[in-house]
């Protein structure tokens, strides 16, 4: 693997980098590790820490610092992590726990020994991820080191011609996205790896975002390519055009991914030049199987099976992939690499391009017996300037329903009335909203209403809109009697 610049509080390279990785290797042998859970900052620490488990042969266990002490408490149990390597900031979260100081690549960092009982991890293991999901206990995915690579190495070929000189590491490394398409696959192409304290990128916690910082930061980077999350995206866009600049020339790619970013955003991203392209893939198979590239760009595709991945549609329209696939699910039965259900809906172009229509399990039945995909409303929805977020409802009534988040907290409801109006001219009958109110609060982490990634918990929209949702009476739109079908 050759070994890249990593620029932080300093800057390593050859020799240099290997000394950091054998100082961590090192703090592993002394503490007799062999599940290391971590909850640190995107730092040279962390990549230190990644590099030398996967060396020692040790599992790591990265974890987001806003899962709540819940979450973090079942990871550790779950996992049978021994030991706890922390932001010295957040060993307080552990109370009586005890912490000695330790230095990786130049950060102070808090290890703590920890009593768990072992657990049967899947052979091979080498990193658990958690996803956070829709349910409040996060669920551990067995990853091979074999597994990772080969996703790292698809991302680097697929990449090879932008010729990407320097990453900037956008996203925690804790989460699986960022750590193998973004900081293992740029290291394996030899690029400069620029890592910040996420502070320092203008996020906080799990779903605070500061535009302002985060287009500083870039532009004192000058990256060549970046991984975000939709709405990340959709904010940094916004600023652009309310300021009337530009992204950064030196930007070739910025790979979008972890949730659906939609074609309305993705031109108005490029409108002010930011080289935005849709990505999708799962944790179950190593965060990416599928980017559009410059050269291979379908908007509104999620682009072609990069070269470590397959992919193909089941006859009832539900995508399955294989390559580079999990090991299993902790607790759960071993995964052979022949094929796995992704739950989304979509299907494949001529062209090789693959298109998601939504979640399966998600599809409405309308009490006319239409077979609707909310996220392909939602898309639409979110297309037009006044929508920040949406989510419809609707199995087993009339006409569907939504729950909305201006772009702006201040903006009026005949705004979003007219955004609705403007969505539903662009829908069929059976698919256009009869009514929607306005959100209590945005769907995030922090609200309980969507995970790290963007991905709406539906069920806690709903209750929490419940009472809002009552008070409107449902009323019938006119339906087209033709078979029904999921709308993709």
């Amino acid at each position: 693997m050759v070994r890249p610049v990593i620029e932080a509080a300093g800057s390593w390279s050859g020799p240099a980098w290997a000394a950091v990785t054998g100082q961590a290797l090192v703090l592993l042998s002394k503490r007799s590790c062999r599940v290391v859970a971590s909850m640190l900052d995107n730092t040279a620490a962390f990549v230190a820490l990644d590099e030398a488990l996967r060396l020692a042969g040790r599992v790591h266990v990265p974890l987001p610092a806003f899962f709540t002490s819940a979450q973090v408490a079942h990871a550790l149990r779950a996992s049978g992590a021994d030991t706890l390597i922390v932001e010295p900031a957040l060993a307080r979260r552990w109370g009586e726990q005890t912490f000695l100081s330790e230095n990786l690549a130049g950060r102070e960092v808090a290890v703590a020994r920890l009593p768990n009982e072992p657990a049967v991890l899947h052979p091979g293991t080498a990193t658990v991820t958690f996803t956070s999901g829709t349910t409040g206990e996060p669920k551990g995915v067995c990853l091979s080191a074999h597994g990772l690579d080969a996703v790292a190495e698809g991302v680097r070929q697929a990449l090879a011609p932008c010729a990407i000189e320097r990453h900037l590491c956008a996203l925690p490394f804790a989460v699986l996205l960022e750590n193998v398409a973004g900081l293992m696959a740029a290291r394996r192409h030899g690029a400069t790896v620029i890592v910040r304290r996420l502070a320092e990128l203008g996020l906080t916690g799990a779903a605070s975002f500061d535009p302002v910082r985060f287009d500083a930061a870039v532009r004192d980077a000058a990256p060549n390519s970046l991984i975000l999350l939709p709405q990340m995206l959709r904010a940094w866009t916004h600023l652009l055009r309310l300021t009337r600049r530009r992204a950064p020339p030196t930007l070739r790619v910025v790979a979008v991914g972890g949730a659906a970013a939609g074609a309305s955003l993705l031109d108005a991203a490029r409108s002010v030049g930011i080289p935005a392209f849709e990505g999708w893939g799962l944790s179950e198979a190593g965060s990416v199987q599928t980017l559009n590239l410059p050269g291979a760009d379908r908007v509104g595709s999620v682009g072609r099976a990069l070269p470590h991945a397959r992919v193909w549609a089941a006859a009832d329209g539900e995508l399955w992939i294989s390559g580079a696939l999990f090991l299993g699910y902790l607790g759960g039965p071993s995964v052979r690499d022949e094929g796995w259900p992704t739950g989304d809906l979509g299907h494949i172009d001529a062209d090789g391009h693959v298109h998601i229509a939504g979640r399966k399990r998600h599809v409405l039945i309308t009490a006319w017996g239409r077979n609707v995909s909310p996220e392909w409303v939602e898309t639409t929805l979110r297309s037009k300037d006044a929508v920040l977020q949406a989510v419809v409802l609707g199995d087993g009534e009339a006409a569907l329903s939504a729950v909305v988040w201006p772009t702006r907290p201040e903006m009026g409801d005949a705004d979003l009335q007219s955004a609705v109006d403007a969505a539903n001219e662009s829908l069929p009958d059976y698919a256009r909203v009869a009514h929607w109110v306005r959100a209590q609060a945005p769907f995030d982490a922090a609200s309980g209403m969507a995970t790290f990634n963007g991905r709406p918990r539906r069920d806690a929209v709903h209750r929490v809109h419940a009472a809002a949702l009552g008070r409107h009476a449902t009323r019938s739109l006119p339906v087209t009697r033709t078979d029904a079908g999921v709308a993709a």
